[in-house]
């Protein structure tokens, strides 16, 4: 009996041991093939090269919760006739070495599309716990990728890229007066305003009939490049620090401006011919605008400034506080509230004038609000495009003291000369239509609200023989005046 028992034992001991060999064996077995998957999969990543090919169209013009944004485009033109720059993009593929950076990149971004219909079917599912060969990886790459295309149109050959934001989500609802409302409905019109709408398009990325939804508007992407041009990160966006009287040439700036002053204005209305002047270094720029002014020049300045700038990009900026703390171009600081979701400011205007070639010109008008008190942007034929809130100023909280127009340019006499910097279209004034640039049908808003023209002109060139200006006055134009220069010349060494 006793033999029967030993017997028994130790076959159960040996069982356990045979058994404690074979799951070792096995994790061994389990190893080496994750080891082996783990080789097969040196390179998970690819990375798209584009080349483009560029063909035109040419069609009759007209003019962050964040939802997911649409990318169009925006190139410069200008005419009747538009040019519709479109591309077709050609990709290839190589392999690089694995990166985690970019796998991540790539997971949040299949997660992210599950919700689409695209990746609703069976079809288009990947398994999580899935472990794909390396043709497999690329596969779904490219799949991924030609989606994308889908989604997001192109950047145009300048570069610009528009996203559509929720508007109350923009960057005006940043200041803390102005945290938790929403945009205003739009204000009464001056009195003697012609209430009409006409559908233009004043910026290509509109040019197919592109907007962004209602509810929306669309803000241009701020790129690196954009951000490098500034002299320093702190100072991106903003108005450069002045010191000095606007009509004096001591900072560089040099203007062809006429002005009206001694008087209370409730706003300021022009047609402004677009070009696209010459720039000869990175530091300096050339403007058309006009300017809402208030206060002194000294050390308490309001100004509101809309018009648009040297590289062909419209832009409306905002300066008070004597251009040292508030003051900034665009969207770039908080204050200016859009309302438009038609207009990208700081994207390209287009179409632009050509020497005795075509010729084109843009409205604006900034007026104040009766009701509100708000100083409200109008854009082309009757595009209300936003608001300036009336907490942000000192002096226009009330009204402006003093309206300008005309070009003004920096000169930084980098070389130890006068800038060739070009101002308007780069053509003195007395070279008339289709040569110099002009602003016509000059206007002012009064205390009730009227549509005035003006009066009491003042011109004032701060350098003539390098940029000048000459006043006129016709039935068709209204008052009206032409302006420019190209910098350096004989007579402006």
């Amino acid at each position: 009996m006793e033999n029967e028992i030993m017997k028994r034992r130790t076959k159960q001991w040996n069982d356990k041991k045979k058994k404690k060999k074979k799951n070792i064996h096995n994790n061994n077995i389990i190893k080496k093939r994750k080891l082996k998957l783990k080789l097969m999969k040196p390179y998970c990543c690819c990375e798209i090269q584009s080349r483009t090919r560029q063909t035109q169209v040419v069609v009759s013009s007209e003019p962050k919760q964040t939802i997911k944004p649409k990318h169009y485009s925006s190139k410069l033109a200008y005419s009747t006739i538009t040019k519709i720059t479109t591309t077709t993009t050609t990709n290839s593929y190589y392999y690089q070495p694995f990166s985690l950076v970019p796998m991540l990149l790539v997971l949040f971004l299949f997660v992210s599309f599950l919700s689409f219909p695209a990746f609703s079917h069976p079809h288009n599912h990947f398994p999580a716990n899935q472990t794909l060969r390396p043709d497999q990886e690329l596969h779904k790459l490219k799949r991924v990728n030609a989606y994308l295309k889908k989604l997001n149109k192109p950047a145009s050959s300048d570069g610009d890229v528009i996203d559509c934001v929720l508007a109350h989500l923009q960057p005006a609802f940043d200041h803390p007066l102005l945290k938790g409302q929403k945009p205003l409905d739009p204000p009464e019109r001056p009195k003697g305003h012609e209430n009409k709408t006409i559908q233009e398009s004043y910026q290509q990325w509109t040019d197919s009939g592109e907007s962004c939804p209602e509810g929306t508007i669309p803000i241009r992407r701020t790129t690196d490049k954009d951000i490098l041009r500034a002299s320093s990160i702190r100072r991106y966006g903003r108005k450069p620090r002045r010191h000095v009287r606007r009509d004096s040439t001591g900072s560089g700036h040099e203007h062809a401006v006429v002005f009206v002053n001694g008087e209370q204005y409730y706003g300021a209305k022009a047609n402004l011919n677009v070009w696209a002047p010459r720039v000869t270094d990175q530091y300096e720029f050339s403007l058309s605008q006009l300017w809402v002014i208030s206060g002194s020049f000294g050390n308490d300045l309001n100004t509101i400034e809309a018009g648009w700038q040297a590289s062909v990009r419209d832009y409306f900026s905002i300066v008070t506080d004597a251009y040292q703390a508030t003051g900034c171009y665009n969207l770039l600081c908080s204050g200016f509230v859009q309302t438009n979701n038609k207009i990208a400011i700081g994207a390209a205007i287009s179409p632009r004038s050509s020497y005795k070639g075509r010729q084109f010109d843009i409205g604006l008008m900034v007026w104040k609000d009766p009701k509100h008190g708000h100083w409200w942007l109008e854009f082309g034929s009757g595009l209300l495009v936003g608001y300036w809130p009336a907490f942000l100023f000192s002096h226009l909280r009330s009204h402006a003291s003093m309206l300008q127009f005309g070009g003004e340019i920096v000169n930084s006499r980098s070389s130890g000369f006068h800038t060739s910097t070009q101002m308007g279209s780069g053509h003195f004034a007395g070279e008339g239509f289709g040569r110099a640039s002009y602003f016509r049908n000059l206007q002012i808003v009064d205390w009730d609200n009227n549509l005035l023209p003006l009066s009491n002109l003042h011109l004032l060139a701060d350098h003539s023989n390098c940029y000048d200006i000459r006043q006129g006055k016709n039935n068709v134009w209204g008052t009206y005046f032409y302006y420019g220069g190209p910098g350096r010349n004989v007579r402006c060494p």
